[in-house]
């Protein structure tokens, strides 16, 4: 795993898309390689987001990747989480944005990484949650940062 090669931490990104009381979640690829995470999230409900480029900023990540992976283009983003995301072999920090204004519906971007995307009530989630997504969610729903 490339963190654990090399000691590193990796930043990455979730996105809370919040429309009607309810959260975007996409089903991750069942198979391991397609599903495309260092934290081994395949067959778990993900928000958007992933790993930030040298060079770019949190929030040009976030907006890239929601693009790339629901063809959404956001409107004003907020910080609501940064959590550690450690397993046995890769660690990361995730930071944790809502955003409120969009417009359209997303799409599958991505097929090979994401197979659907649907909207959540969040007091009834999907299960199994991306690990990395469900400390994002449950900051965001306690109101607290970290």
């Amino acid at each position: 795993m490339e963190n654990a090669q090399n000691n590193s931490v990796g930043v990455g990104v979730g996105v809370i898309l919040e429309k009607d009381g309810k959260i975007l979640l996409g089903r991750r690829h069942p198979d391991a390689k397609k599903a495309g995470s260092a934290l081994h999230g395949e067959g778990t409900w993900t928000l958007p987001g992933g790993k930030i480029h040298f060079g770019e900023t949190l929030e040009e990540c976030a907006r890239r990747e929601t693009l790339e992976e629901t063809g959404l283009t956001l409107g004003p983003l907020q910080i609501v989480s940064v959590a550690d995301d450690i397993v046995y072999d890769a660690h990361y920090v995730t930071i944790g944005f809502v955003c409120r204004e969009f417009h359209a519906e997303p799409r599958v971007m991505e097929p090979e990484k994401i197979t659907k995307w649907r909207w959540f009530d969040p007091e009834h989630l999907p299960q199994p949650l991306f690990s990395a997504s469900k400390r994002v969610i449950d900051n965001f729903l306690a109101g607290k940062i970290y």
